[in-house]
């Protein structure tokens, strides 16, 4: 194992800073610039070797200032190495259990990691094990502020993957990334990560794609509003009253599933900028209102979809959308919920048998507990 003033290529290592299965990263300082420090990881055993080749190259090409830059790497010195910069501070997590930061800074952390992530996609790789004890923070943001440019940075991307996407193309960065990065892989479909933060498709082994990060940094999002893992269909609101409904919705596009999913980390940060969100089709704004208890609903209730209550107005717009009976805003055909006033818009509402939750009237299973849906709607009086 490495030992204190070891050389390391042009490094003396001055400490260890972390440690798991994988090896142990070591503080190390230039040996002629003293001043000049990096952190250089060092696996323990040779089954990791992999992840740190997989680490060096892709880092190599990910220059970012909430990405942690690669400095040197040689996968074949004993010991090996991945020399990069050194980020001095803490880890998220540390922040999260001591609910350290505000809402105006949780959501400048997020913006900083989403800005790192869409980098990386755009060079055609997936990180594929976002979570707070990867997310780095810098020591000046106590003294700058979490929005200061380059005070959050994306670490570890031993696990990352070329996207499924960049695979396919075969052009630019991202492909030579997908070439290198594939040499030692057996394949895209082992299930590797985080479990806590893994999306669910990853967990069935699909291939690498972007979504899957926004997934876990959706839960991060949770976790930095709340101090707490989503559970169940509580949003952030319901545990932090200060959260604003904008952030509940930012929320649950992400966690939730692939096709209601945001698309792109820009989708993300756009949502969080307060920019109006592109929404996929069939994918109905939050509902907030006050709603009947959640608990199983009566078993015995009308077969068929839940009918919408004529417009009281002049019925459908030229959007096609339709107008609320109470506040007459436009909404969506398949809504349940007025978005603006919370007015019931249908006679029957459906919801889940299992959970209680509200799922879309097309949806076929509970995107909350999985259950298999009934086309029994709800009786609940308007």
């Amino acid at each position: 194992m490495p030992q204190i003033n070891q050389r390391i290529s042009e490094y003396v290592l001055d400490g260890p800073i972390a440690s798991g299965t994988f090896g142990q990263v070591w503080r190390a300082h230039h040996h002629v610039w003293v001043d000049q420090l990096v952190a250089i990881k060092i696996p323990s055993d040779p089954q990791y070797l992999r992840n740190l080749q997989r680490e060096g190259q892709a880092i190599h090409g990910l220059v970012h200032a909430n990405i942690v830059r690669a400095i040197g790497f040689d996968p074949y010195a004993d010991p090996p190495y991945l020399v990069m910069e050194y980020v001095p501070g803490t880890s998220l997590r540390p922040l999260i259990k001591q609910k350290s930061l505000d809402i105006a800074d949780s959501v400048s952390v997020m913006r900083q990691v989403l800005r790192g992530l869409s980098f990386a996609h755009k060079k055609g790789m997936v990180h594929r094990d976002v979570k707070p004890e990867n997310i780095l923070v810098h020591e000046r943001a106590a003294r700058e502020g979490y929005a200061a440019d380059g005070v959050v940075k994306l670490a570890d991307f031993g696990l990352g993957r070329p996207s499924s996407a960049a695979n396919a193309a075969g052009a630019g960065m991202g492909a030579s990334i997908a070439y290198s990065a594939s040499i030692s892989s057996p394949g895209d479909r082992e299930i590797v990560g985080t479990l806590d933060y893994m999306a669910p498709e990853q967990r069935a082994g699909a291939a690498p794609e972007p979504r899957a990060d926004l997934y876990s940094c959706g839960i991060v999002l949770y976790e930095l509003l709340t101090g707490e893992k989503p559970a169940g269909t509580e949003l952030p609101s319901e545990l932090n009253s200060k959260v604003p409904r904008s952030l509940d919705e930012a929320f649950r596009r992400s966690y939730s599933r692939l096709d209601k999913r945001f698309s792109t980390a820009d989708e993300f940060l756009a949502a969080l900028s307060g920019s109006p969100l592109p929404y996929p089709q069939g994918v109905p704004p939050l509902i907030r209102t006050v709603m009947p208890p959640i608990g199983p609903p009566p078993l015995t209730s009308p077969v068929g979809p839940p009918p919408l209550r004529p417009s009281p107005a002049a019925g459908a717009t030229m959007s096609g959308r339709f107008l609320c009976p109470r506040c007459h805003n436009a909404h969506e055909a398949g809504d349940q919920f007025c978005m603006h006033c919370g007015a019931q818009l249908v006679a029957m509402v459906r919801r889940c048998n299992r959970c209680g939750a509200y799922p879309d009237i097309s949806d076929h299973y509970c995107i909350f507990c999985g259950e298999t849906l009934s086309s029994n709607p709800t009786p609940v009086t308007a």
